[in-house]
């Protein structure tokens, strides 16, 4: 046993079973005035038996019959839980089909192919041991037979039509039914003659399970289960028995009596069957305890009469029958105590006037003392209706008034003695709801307020709590609760209901409701939402010297409600006219308390908002002058800024008008330099903004302060801020200026500071001009354009991008203060290395024999250093535009045209051209031709020959076409190397050339022209680098005087050369081609008419028709323009030709000799017909 305790503690941790300790085991207590027992206590060892080994067979089961798989667990103290599961520890599921009984066995109303499984496994958990024992496996297979027979329900358990069950009063009630079927039967329950038991009763496991908790004789009766499904239904009947363990009508209680009086013991139970009652004394069955002549035991009942001292004893009754006992114990207890008063002296006690008031005064003594009540120090006993003495000696008074209060005091007396002790009540108002909330009708999203204004007694606390329909508000910002309203915003349907304000005390709860009902909106006429209409009625109370109370009645919210209130003020002194915001409220205040500033005669309005906008102002409200008082700040914003080397500006924000508090606004302006041991230099000048101090050192840090002042006084002492007197030019130049060229396009530049001394104002940082000097490659100068970097604060360092490669550059450095820039330092010149050259400027390609081609190409325009050579890659392309082997040729830097032979005749090219410097190879120019076949076949339209110009953002794309006219091109293009899909642009008519832009600078992209219509044509592709983001340049020439005229010279003399080119192309009229034709002509090509194909004589009515379906084209495939053939462009391909101002020709007009190249092909122009006869071979 613990010590000084009459707890038994068994501890088998250290050794020994459980075994040894099972029993029945019973705790005495006693002392020399009697012995208590208490209730058996049963100590039983738990036990997790192991299952029995047994051979289990698999079941084969016909799909649609039933099957049970039996658990049968070992038998447990206490008995296990019992589940199934698979060999994955996953709980089998179950359903209305598959279910556990209450004896753990697993049921099939019907088998289905799905519950083929070999891991049918049940698993009893024995908590108490914390162990899980598990049965073998048990497989069951299912096999299928066609069709399946349907049959009606039979019930698996219960057996029989007819079962019965004994369950204890007070214990929970489980019947079962599982049924077996197929369609899967659906279980109900009914009980015979009755109904079942409301809030006792619940289903469990698919409805096969009844459960009715605490159970009663009345429960007892015939419950039938029904299984049913469409072909049919079974039932069984279970009859219920409730029986009664022993329960309590009277225990016996604890009984205090004094030599001589006399008592009663009384010890009533109930049970099924009815319980015996027999009595011990002090743990001995009375018969047999000793004798005492003042009892008498009668049945349930013991009788005590004139007991002694000696009486004292400690009684058990014990009410058995075959479900259990009670036992209980009580103290009869004989003896002789004065009184005592067990409540504390002086309590306080508070009640609501109209209340009862319950005084206490609890005693203890032997006999029972007597108790009287008096109130006051002297007064006489209380007596009468008005007061009620109970036997526990509490005092009421039903109906406490404020008379009632006071002192009140409790006597206590019995033959041995007396005791008093005195109480204080007092009485308090009772809390009141003076305004209640009310019922409402409020149409859907309107707002809605309900009042609850409330009176209480000024020493208590009150709160105020709303709720909805006796549940908490909703968690809403729509729900706004106020000091004594609730406001809802934006009301909506489920905002219907019951709304009630509940005021607690200490001492009392009063409470109210109303309802809230939502309507919609009545559907005739629309609701036109419109802004409010103004306030009215504006009233100023409670004037102060720096506050005053506004308040105002709202206007028609219009159906949309007032979100807040904007009260703007007016100040009549200083600004009349001129309305200032002042502040805003919340749309369910209408009061609010202004702070005011002094000197100001102030006057208010007020605007309502909601959704649909502002309202119109208020009338003004009366006016309201404050007394003038010295200022309450000082100007903000001083500072101390020098506008030339030997002054300091001090400037401020002059006070507004509102602001001064008073008249005769003024400032003391205050100064010394800093960290210099001088007084404060101070000038007081009138309303202004600024103040000059003349004669001071050049960039001087000086301490500043700027005080308001007015004729009642000065405003606080102001806080100081440091100003500095003008700046000047830096001095001197950086010095030590060093050059460190990275690459070819990037070069560092460093420096060393000047000294701080020498800037002679704020360090801005410094500038570095730089500016190239001229190309090394090129050995040509050119403008010299300055550029600029400025680097920030104390840098001595920064980088210079964007330079061209094998170039000769300078550069200075340049300090910077807020005055200016100073003195430039030595030029230092450095040189850039070489880089890789830019794509060759053109490449074109003529001469298409059977089996050569001649290509030409152009240096490229930025060589970027000394070339070393070109390389031409090659390979020919077939019908279905796949690429064959690349053949690669270097070709030395100095030439610029090759003839490409031993060529498979007529097979396209594609060629890759470009440029090499030491460095590397530049971007790569491409282009396509084809060489002729041994006869003339139809051209191809082609473009080629495209190029660009590129600058930092943009970049001009030009090309050639060869093709039907009416050609509708655009342009696609992307990042080169990039994944991305190719961006493209329509180009407007039919020109050759297209601007793309918002490109980004230092990148590279690749570029090509296609015609719209011609299912996969398009030009090779080209690549091209945007150039980099160039510093900022000192000039910028597009913003010159001198370049704007001279482009618009330019721009007229073209303008003119037009006007005169078309006066005379359309003086022509016949020419003498006919002779010339006929003087020179092919032997092979006769003169055709036009309904056989061939040519007749030219003149002004054919020439401007474009050439037949019939007509021949050049070898080279490229498609003429159906232009006039008459054009300039047209006979300026034959030899020398020229032409008289009229138009004809003077000199041979012939076609070329074979040997010769082919000049007209390279031009996009359509050839006259002569050329076009001459291209046949």
């Amino acid at each position: 046993m613990k010590p000084n305790s009459g707890t038994l503690v068994i501890n088998i941790m250290n050794g020994g079973k459980a075994e040894a300790y099972e029993g029945v085991y019973q705790c005495t207590a006693r002392n020399e005035r009697g012995a208590a027992i208490s209730n058996n206590i049963v100590i039983r060892p738990s036990r997790s038996p192991l299952w029995t080994k047994e051979k289990l067979e698999p079941n084969h089961v016909r799909e649609g019959d039933s099957l049970v798989l039996h658990c049968r667990p070992p038998v447990g103290l206490p008995p296990p839980i019992i589940f199934w599961m698979d060999n994955a520890f996953q709980r089998l599921p179950q359903s209305e089909r598959v279910s556990q009984g209450l004896n753990g066995d697993l049921y099939f109303s019907n088998v289905q192919p799905e519950d083929s499984r070999e891991d049918y496994i049940c698993y009893a958990r024995f908590n108490h041991t914390q162990t899980i024992q598990q049965k073998q496996p048990i497989s069951v297979k299912v096999f299928s037979t066609k069709p399946v027979t349907e049959r009606q329900p039979v019930l698996l358990t219960p057996t029989g039509s007819t079962s019965t069950k004994v369950e204890l009063r007070g214990n929970v009630l489980l019947l079962e039914c599982i049924a077996a079927g197929l369609p899967t039967p659906v279980i109900r329950w009914i009980k015979e003659g009755g109904e079942l038991p409301a809030n006792r009763t619940f289903f469990e496991n698919f409805k096969k399970t009844l459960k009715i908790i605490d159970v009663s004789e009345a429960d007892s009766g015939n419950y039938k289960c029904i299984a049913r499904n469409t072909l049919g239904s079974a039932h069984h009947v279970i009859s219920v028995t409730v029986k009664a363990a022993p329960y309590w009508i009277t225990a016996p209680r604890n009984l205090v009596l004094s030599p001589g009086e006399d008592g009663t013991l009384i010890c009533r139970a109930n049970g099924n069957p009815k319980p015996s009652i027999s009595w011990l004394a002090n743990g001995v069955p009375i018969a047999i305890a000793p004798e005492d002549p003042s009892r008498k035991v009668d049945g349930d009942t013991i009788i005590f009469s004139h007991v002694q001292e000696r009486s004292s004893a400690v009684y058990q009754c014990n009410a058995s029958n075959e479900y259990g006992y009670l036992l209980s114990n009580a103290f009869v207890n004989v003896l002789a105590e004065p009184p005592r008063i067990l409540t504390p002296a002086n309590k306080l006690y508070q009640v609501i006037a109209d209340s009862p008031a319950l005084l206490d005064c609890a005693y203890f003594g032997s006999p029972k003392p007597e108790i009287e009540w008096f109130k006051g120090v002297k007064g006489s006993i209380l007596r009468g209706n008005e007061y009620v003495f109970h036997d526990n000696g509490t005092l009421e008074i039903p109906v406490a008034q404020k008379n009632s209060a006071g002192t009140y005091t409790c006597v206590a007396r019995n033959e041995l003695g007396k005791i008093q002790n005195e109480v204080q009540l007092e009485i308090k108002d009772p809390t009141m709801i003076i305004k209640q909330p009310e019922y409402k009708v409020i149409q859907r999203y309107g707002q809605v307020s309900f009042e609850c204004i409330i009176k209480h007694d000024s020493t208590l606390l009150p709160t105020v709590t709303w709720l909805k329909d006796n549940d908490e508000l909703p968690d809403d910002d729509r729900f706004l609760v106020g000091k004594d309203n609730l406001t809802i915003m934006n009301v909506t349907d489920k905002d219907d209901g019951t709304y009630t304000c509940i005021v607690n005390t200490t001492l009392d709860s009063v409470s109210a409701s109303a309802v809230l009902t939502v309507v919609a909106a009545p559907p005739t006429p629309a609701i036109i939402y419109a802004r409010p209409n103004p306030p009215f009625d504006l009233e100023l109370t409670g004037q102060l010297e720096r506050s005053i109370d506004l308040s105002w009645i709202p206007g028609d919210e219009n159906n949309s409600p007032i979100t807040n209130f904007v009260i703007e003020y007016e100040d009549a002194l200083h600004e009349p006219g001129v309305w200032h915001y002042q502040t805003e409220v919340p749309g369910t205040q209408t009061t609010v308390q202004l702070k005011l500033s002094p000197y100001v005669n102030y006057s208010f309005r007020v605007i309502a908002v909601n959704k649909i906008g502002r309202s119109q102002p208020s009338e003004p409200s009366e006016q309201y002058l404050t007394k003038s008082a010295s200022p309450d700040e000082n100007p903000a914003n001083v500072q101390g800024i020098g506008s030339e080397p030997d002054n300091l500006v001090i400037t401020w924000e002059p006070l507004k008008g509102f602001q001064s508090n008073g008249p005769g606004l003024q400032y003391k302006v205050s100064w010394r330099q800093k960290d210099v041991d001088d007084e404060w230099t101070s000038v007081i000048v009138a309303n202004v903004s600024k103040y000059i101090v003349s004669g001071t050192p050049t960039f001087v840090p000086y301490e500043i302060k700027v005080q308001a002042l007015n004729d009642l006084g000065y405003a606080p002492e102001p806080s100081e801020v440091i100003g500095h007197s003008g700046e000047d030019l830096p001095m001197v130049a950086p010095g030590n200026v060093q050059v460190h060229v990275i690459n070819s396009t990037l070069a560092k530049v460093h420096w060393d500071p000047v000294p701080l001394k020498t800037v002679r104002g704020h360090l801005q940082g410094y500038k570095v001009y730089y500016w190239k000097v001229q190309s090394l490659s090129r050995r040509s100068r050119r403008h010299v354009e300055k550029k600029i970097l400025t680097f920030r604060g104390n840098k001595t360092f920064g980088m210079l991008p964007g330079l061209e490669p094998y170039s000769s550059y300078k550069l200075n450095v340049r300090v910077v203060n807020g005055k200016g820039e100073g003195p430039a330092s030595p030029d230092k010149v450095f040189k850039t290395p070489e880089g890789v050259p830019s794509s060759p400027s053109f490449l074109k390609i003529t001469n298409p024999t059977l089996d050569s081609l001649t290509l030409e190409w152009g240096s490229p325009t930025h060589p970027n250093g000394v070339l070393t050579s070109y390389t031409l890659k090659f390979q020919p392309i077939n019908n279905t535009h796949e690429l064959g082997p690349l053949v690669e040729i270097r070709i030395p830097a100095n030439e610029s045209s090759l003839i490409l032979k031993n060529l498979n005749y007529s097979t396209r090219y594609k060629f890759y051209f470009n440029a090499q410097t030491s460095v590397g190879s530049g971007s790569q120019i491409t282009e396509e031709a084809v060489t002729i076949m041994d006869e003339v076949q139809p051209l191809y339209p082609r473009i080629r020959n495209v190029t660009t110009a590129a600058a930092e953002t943009y970049a001009n794309i030009s090309w050639e076409y060869e093709g039907p006219d009416h050609a509708n091109f655009y342009v696609e293009y992307g990042v080169a190397g990039s994944k991305e899909d190719w961006k493209k642009e329509i180009v407007n008519g039919s020109r050759s050339f297209f601007v793309l832009k918002g490109l980004t600078p230092g990148t590279a992209y690749k570029v090509r022209v296609g015609a719209e219509g011609l299912s996969g044509f398009r030009s090779s592709e080209d690549v091209f680098e945007t150039g980099p983001a160039m510093a900022s340049r000192q000039v910028d020439i597009a913003t010159q005087g001198w370049f704007i005229g001279l482009m618009c010279a330019v721009a007229l003399l073209i303008l003119i050369l037009l006007i005169v080119c078309f006066i005379r192309r359309n003086k022509g009229g016949k020419y003498p081609v006919k002779e010339k034709e006929d003087a020179h002509a092919d032997p092979e090509i006769q003169p055709m008419k036009e309904d056989d194909g061939t040519f007749g004589e030219y003149s002004d009515a054919e020439d401007h028709k474009p050439l037949k379906k019939g007509s021949r084209t050049p070898s080279d495939r490229t498609v003429k323009k159906e232009d006039s053939d008459d054009s300039l462009v047209d006979y300026g391909e034959g030899v020398n030709g020229q032409f008289n101002e009229d138009g004809s020709f003077i000199g041979q007009y012939s076609g070329k000799k074979e040997k010769e190249p082919a000049e007209g092909n390279e031009s996009s122009e359509a050839p006259s017909p002569v050329n076009a006869m001459n291209s046949f071979v």
